[in-house]
């Protein structure tokens, strides 16, 4: 299938790459560097180096590639996170998650993807009993301390994603992740290795129908039943070296 992915270049689509080209995919990635887009080439990707604020490029970007699926996998966080920095941080990256959603919706839509599968998270549940099942509430977005600001991002991309016209809208809550370019450890609460977080979209994909899955290691803060039987997902997942 011919696949686009937004964020290519970003520490989830960095290695789902090689699990969509080993699948037989035809890969459109973008990035905003041109220097990454000339690694993205060198691995077999059609490159696109494009502003998801832009809508207008974003749009023509999505509709020359024509996508069976679109695979939202954007963040807007730093490599290294300074705490000092932590909400302006975060302000940035749920900005990315409304707006950037919205327009990566639009883009698809208009190209007339069938599929579209969206990188949330698993730790805005609204305080409750664990283990939060899927249909569980996010937290309020009400307010400007940190959690409201990330949940209002995340109420907004899952809302775009879910209420796409003639679109099988997808949403992925990761767990906190951890490996290669992340900021966690495997002692994080629902934590989730990189690997099993680009398994898990590459499986989406073909299988599973619309909706949320909760997609961590159980740990008992999150269920993974859903994802686990529709999805095929295994947390246990990892890239060959």
């Amino acid at each position: 299938m011919r696949i686009f992915l937004a964020g290519a270049s970003g520490v989830i689509g960095r290695r789902l790459l090689p699990l969509l080209m080993s699948a037989g995919h035809a890969v459109t990635g973008t990035t905003r560097s041109r220097g990454k887009a000339g690694d993205l080439e060198a691995r077999g990707v059609a490159s696109v180096v494009v502003d998801v604020f832009d809508a207008g490029a974003l749009r023509d970007a999505v509709v020359t590639a024509r996508p069976d699926v679109v695979i939202h996998q954007l963040t807007d966080l730093p490599d290294v996170l300074d705490p000092a920095l932590l909400a302006v941080v975060l302000a940035r990256n749920a900005r990315l998650r409304i707006e950037g959603t919205a327009n990566l919706v639009a883009a698809a839509g208009a190209a007339g993807a069938r599929r579209l599968i969206a990188q949330s998270i698993a730790f805005a549940y609204a305080a409750g009993p664990e283990p939060h099942g899927e249909g569980d509430p996010i937290a309020s977005g009400e307010g400007d301390a940190p959690g409201t600001i990330t949940a209002r991002g995340v109420r907004a991309l899952e809302t775009a994603v879910l209420e796409a016209r003639d679109i099988d809208g997808i949403v992925l809550r990761y767990g906190r992740l951890y490996g290669s370019g992340t900021w966690n450890t495997p002692n994080a609460r629902a934590p989730l290795h990189v690997d099993a977080a680009a398994h898990a979209a590459l499986l989406a994909v073909t299988r599973g129908g619309p909706g949320v899955y909760n997609i961590a290691e159980d740990d008992g803060a999150v269920t993974i039943e859903k994802a686990c039987t529709d999805l095929g997902f295994d947390p246990a997942f990892r890239l060959t070296p």
